[in-house]
């Protein structure tokens, strides 16, 4: 059994902020005199159905404290995401509607058990509360917290200095979220370190309505692959844990090497010892930053896709990027003879098509940029002269096609 102090240990690892240790310890002492679990709370609103690293951050937290022996409960906010968390947010929300909860909630539930134990995890709804609180209920939860304790949130402090509207339903966000703790009696609650507001909340709450308050544990926000932003979808920065092996190895070479140790801790299990190894040769100049972030490449990809997979995406790297070959196993795209045989062809339009680009705009971002190929040759222009059956369309660093005439 491990001591008490080397679970701290662990659990701390990583950690951007415990309230408090005290509380933790004691909670993870009596959990080991009883035999009894702590119930460990992560809430989800499924606003966005595909988990990216950034959320990893928070959910390899999890799989730590399972490993030591605890249950996860994992609340999928199907009733507060119809809300929206208004966190970060400098408008209201649009409000979601039932069906796309529904779908994003299913998508979430598939993915992660690629990280969590799922016999050691509880999956539940918290419609399954919150839609039966009576009016009177509401009203007892309501009073809790007083609106001068809400504009002390930063979001809805600028919000309301900046005469921008505050919906009353976005008040009771962070309240749903801290019963939701009360409800599945949460010991501890993960989250990132913006959702402080929110999970000390629950702290409040819990103890209100006679409960031991949870440990709140934040973890740190993990930037995208830009080195800038926080890793969002939206933002189009991030590295989806469904995305192809191919893909998320290519992503995780572009980020910036000031990053890879970061990466290391927040998004793996390496060792401490191994870290501190890579960190020093990093930064005493005796090792190339590529060889490395070769080895982080590896071992992201092999995290959720295996290790076979993770050797071929790291081969089909070195085959296209460092010895500039095409790989064999690139789409093909047909294209209706009229398109080709010497005609020029629509350079933006061809990479929507492909599913290079989400629009037209961002082609053309892309060709100003030099992010297109065709047969190793830089196209500079919106036209491309000359297509013809079997020519290799390259668009940014991952994207390959190969032409056929069609009929």
């Amino acid at each position: 059994m491990i001591s008490v102090d080397e679970q701290i240990k662990i659990i701390a690892k990583g950690a951007d902020e415990i309230i408090n240790l005290d509380e933790l310890k004691e909670k993870l002492e009596r959990s080991q005199n009883s035999d009894v679990p702590l119930t460990v709370k992560l809430g989800l609103d499924p606003t966005a159905p595909d988990i990216h690293l950034g959320h990893t951050v928070v959910l390899r937290k999890i799989r730590q404290f399972q490993d030591l022996g605890h249950k996860a409960v994992i609340i999928i906010g199907d009733f507060t995401g119809m809300i929206g968390d208004p966190t970060g947010r400098s408008k209201t929300r649009t409000q979601l509607t039932r069906e796309e909860i529904i779908e994003n909630a299913a998508t979430y539930k598939e993915q992660i058990f690629k990280i969590l134990h799922e016999e050691k995890t509880e999956v539940r709804f918290n419609s399954e509360w919150l839609s039966k609180l009576t009016f009177e209920e509401v009203m007892k939860l309501a009073s809790n917290c007083t609106v001068a304790k809400m504009l002390e949130r930063e979001d809805f402090k600028n919000r309301f200095q900046e005469n921008e509207s505050i919906g009353l339903h976005e008040f009771f966000y962070p309240l749903m979220q801290g019963y939701d703790s009360v409800v599945v009696k949460a010991d501890v609650e993960l989250g990132g370190t913006e959702q402080r507001f929110n999970i000390l909340m629950g702290r409040s709450l819990q103890k209100n309505y006679g409960q031991d308050s949870q440990v709140a544990i934040f973890m740190p926000i993990l930037e995208g692959i830009d080195g800038i932003e926080k890793m969002s979808k939206s933002l189009g920065n991030y590295i989806g844990i469904n995305e192809e092996p191919n893909d998320i190895y290519g992503k995780v070479m572009s980020i910036p090497d000031s990053l890879i140790i970061r990466y290391f801790e927040l998004a793996t299990d390496v060792p401490p010892d191994d870290l501190a190894q890579m960190k020093e040769l990093l930064e005493s100049g005796s090792v190339n930053p590529r060889d490395i972030k070769m080895k982080l490449a590896k071992e992201l990809t092999a995290l959720y896709h295996g290790s076979k997979s993770a050797d071929s995406a790291e081969e089909h790297f070195r085959m296209v990027f460092q010895r500039r070959e095409i790989p064999q196993d690139i789409p093909e795209f047909e294209l209706p003879a009229d398109m080709l045989g010497g005609k020029d062809v629509d350079a933006a339009d061809l990479l929507v098509n492909f599913g290079f680009s989400k629009s037209n705009s961002e082609a053309r971002r892309l060709i100003l940029q030099g992010g297109l190929k065709v047969n190793g040759d830089k196209i500079n222009t919106f036209k491309i002269p000359h297509l013809h059956d079997g020519d290799v369309i390259r668009a940014g660093k991952l994207n390959f096609a190969r032409i056929r005439i069609k009929g």
